[in-house]
């Protein structure tokens, strides 16, 4: 019996908002039918949640799930505007305990996209830095957020990178930061990724100021293996990483925590096309190739990702965003039908985050930080 036929995985299944729910039935389908024996364990969270009342938008029932599973797949989240809720998205990250976002980017053959290259892993840290959420309205029309970053959360971010870059037999990793400008916060990001760089024995390493590495990511893409950034740049870069290689929708991202793995698509839940059936479900279909590799199932990997490539290169079945009219369920279809003829690659890498996917340095949680800098700040700096 093949890997498929002796393996069953439960897995978390968030369907999410907007077009979530098409595309992950999309996916769903994908995935039976290329033979990964998964048991789904469906939980809510996002806009359903936050209009029963709960401001974090995030059930204690879902939470659990993820940590008794281990692995979620999720579909896009909505957070309601102008009434004051934190985003979903940040809160599972929190609770969860996801200490860094990682963001596979390559181009697709037959995608039309801004660069003709691009295969890059980008790693952006995930609890601190401006999204800690504290903001101040000091009066006079003045207002102020404090940027919060840690010794021991740069240290855990910079280690994932080196530690990923193994695994994924990368050679060359690429700090950014702006410590021309932020000499004590990206100073000490600066410091961290060259003492970690020095006993990551056998990649090599370089810096760069974030405006100087944005200009080279449109410039020269290929020049790019392995990123590592704090959390600001990281959510600016990793957008424009996306779109170099043809878009958000087709961008897929995976948030490693402590024993926990939350694979996704990075679009957002696009209300306006919601319930058309005409949504693309190319990105958390590449998640959930990551997720499968993730578990072991790499035979339903390997034929998933061959079948996408053979669809796009022969261009005949595409939905509206790339320029094609087939709906949700014909894209996913000609998927399907593409599985008996599509040849997987025997040598494709295949993803682990390896030793990173436990939080190799005991980091520092988003609360804590902000008690302590609270603190601080109430005996006066």
């Amino acid at each position: 019996m093949n890997e498929t036929s002796e393996r069953h995985a439960n897995v978390v299944l968030i369907p999410g908002d907007g077009i979530g729910p098409e595309i992950s039935d999309a996916v769903i389908g994908i995935l039976d039918a290329a033979g990964a024996r998964i048991d789904w364990v469906r939980c809510e969270a996002g806009g359903e949640v936050f209009k029963r009342g709960d401001a974090s938008g995030v059930p204690a029932e879902t939470v659990e799930a993820i940590r008794r599973c281990g692995v979620a797949l999720k579909s896009p989240l909505a957070t309601p505007l102008g009434r004051g809720e934190r985003s979903a998205n940040v809160t599972l990250r929190e609770k969860l305990k996801t200490f860094a976002a990682v963001r596979p980017v390559r181009t697709l053959a037959g995608i039309r996209s801004p660069a003709a290259h691009v295969d890059l892993v980008l790693i952006r840290e995930n609890y601190e830095d401006l999204y800690i959420g504290m903001e101040y309205d000091l009066g006079e029309g003045v207002l102020a957020a404090l940027k919060v970053n840690s010794e021991r959360n740069t240290r855990t971010i910079c280690r994932t990178a080196f530690d990923i870059a193994r695994s994924q037999r990368r050679r060359h990793v690429t700090g950014i930061s702006k410590s021309n400008i932020l000499k004590k916060t990206d100073g000490m990001f600066d410091r961290i990724f060259d003492e970690e760089a020095a006993r990551a024995h056998g990649i090599e390493s370089g810096k760069l100021l974030v405006d100087a590495a944005a200009c080279r990511l449109v410039q020269t893409p290929e020049r790019f293996d392995v990123i590592v950034t704090s959390n600001l740049y990281g959510d600016i870069l990793s957008d424009l990483t996306a779109g170099l290689a043809g878009g958000l929708g087709l961008a897929a991202s995976v948030n490693l925590g402590r024993g926990v793995a939350m694979f996704e698509a990075v679009h957002g839940s696009a209300p306006d096309i919601a319930g058309r059936g005409t949504a693309n479900p190319t990105a958390l279909l590449r998640a959930a190739v990551l997720m499968l590799d993730h578990l072991g199932l790499h035979d339903a990997a390997g034929r998933i990702e061959a079948a996408l490539a053979l669809v796009f290169g022969e261009g005949r079945v595409r939905t509206a965003d790339l320029g094609g009219s087939a709906s949700t369920s014909e894209f996913a279809r000609a998927i399907v039908e593409a599985l008996e003829r599509a040849e997987p690659d025997a040598d494709r890498l295949r993803w682990s985050a390896s030793a990173s996917e436990h939080d190799p340095v005991e980091s520092q949680l988003p609360d804590d930080l902000r008690n302590y800098v609270a603190g601080v700040l109430s005996r006066g700096i």
